[in-house]
């Protein structure tokens, strides 16, 4: 069966001041917002701000996506966590979804929604329309290639709190999975919760049953992986002639990242790289072999699109 992954659904401004608010929204570039109900009939009156209504009453609420530092006591380090989404999207596609995300991040979380193909609206404060705009034009250039989904797992979910753990661990460590009813036998590993190979009785933990799907899973048969940070999380999709890989930088806009190396499971010689916020960007070194082709790429912004191509 053929997984098509359709991140095309466009993150809306959701916005509860009335018109006379209109001047700050245009002075951000915004045309388009979303209104409560008791508003519709005032902004309906005003030119130049097209509105769709919609009750935040009926939508899930998802939390604002980002890193938290937390110091480690026996390393003495601080290891980033990272409040993603992506396990929520996933186990709910067809669900709406509303963030409120104040400045640079509400063009993360409007990122974060699309690569994982939900319908969403963002609220943010005056800080943050004009980063979501952007955002928002930079989303709807993106060509949708209709691109099978990529996944070496099959998760099969029974929606209990121990599942969205697991889920939640395995979207951070970049270990590509789908949810499936059943065991899916055309993917190279199955993981069912509370099974005998995956307990969640007696003290769980996601961590140590992360790092066994992994191990057992193999870093050479991933379709993806990823070095030189822990703030990047990666979806993909494509087939032997094309790969896409979406990258979210949870460090938001402020915190660029460096130095980022991909592994992709396949050979694809020709790239197209498309950036958030940068113009042009081609990768410090590229290599393409038989089994896989790496590269590094010098600067990652919010939201990276990386196309990778077979053929000469």
């Amino acid at each position: 069966m053929i997984f098509l992954w359709l991140a095309t659904l466009l993150p809306v401004l959701y916005w509860d001041a009335g018109p006379e608010t209109a001047a700050v929204l245009q002075k951000a570039g915004i045309t388009h917002i979303a209104v409560p109900p008791a508003l519709e009939s005032q902004w309906k009156r005003l030119k130049g701000v097209s509105t769709s209504v919609v009750d935040i009453k009926g939508l899930t609420e998802a939390p604002v996506p980002s890193i938290q530092r937390n110091l480690n006591e026996a390393s003495a380090t601080r290891r980033p966590w990272i409040d993603s989404n992506g396990w929520r999207f996933l186990r709910e596609p067809k669900a709406r979804f509303y963030t409120k995300a104040p400045g640079a991040a509400a063009a993360l979380a409007a990122a974060e929604a699309f690569v994982f193909g939900v319908e969403s609206f963002v609220q943010t404060d005056e800080a943050g329309l004009e980063p979501l705009r952007r955002m928002i034009e930079f989303l709807r250039q993106i060509e949708d290639l209709k691109l099978p989904e990529r996944a070496n797992i099959g998760f099969i979910d029974d929606g209990s709190e121990e599942s969205g753990e697991i889920m939640n661990l395995m979207i951070r460590k970049n270990l590509l999975f789908r949810i499936v009813a059943a065991p899916d036998s055309s993917l190279d590993l199955n993981v069912r919760p509370g099974s005998k190979e995956y307990p969640v009785a007696g003290g769980f933990d996601p961590e140590a049953t992360a790092q066994k799907i992994r191990s057992e899973l193999t870093d050479a048969r991933r379709f993806l992986r990823i070095y030189g940070s822990e703030v990047v999380i990666a979806r993909i999709a494509g087939n032997q002639k094309q790969v896409r890989v979406y990258l979210l930088n949870y460090g938001g806009s402020s915190r660029s990242v460096s130095d980022v190396r991909l592994r992709v499971l396949g050979r694809y010689p020709r790239h197209r790289i498309t950036m958030f916020g940068t113009p042009q960007v081609e990768p410090l070194d590229y290599v393409a072999d038989t089994q896989s082709t790496e590269l590094t790429i010098p600067k990652l912004t919010a939201f990276t699109v990386v196309d990778l191509l077979a053929g000469p």
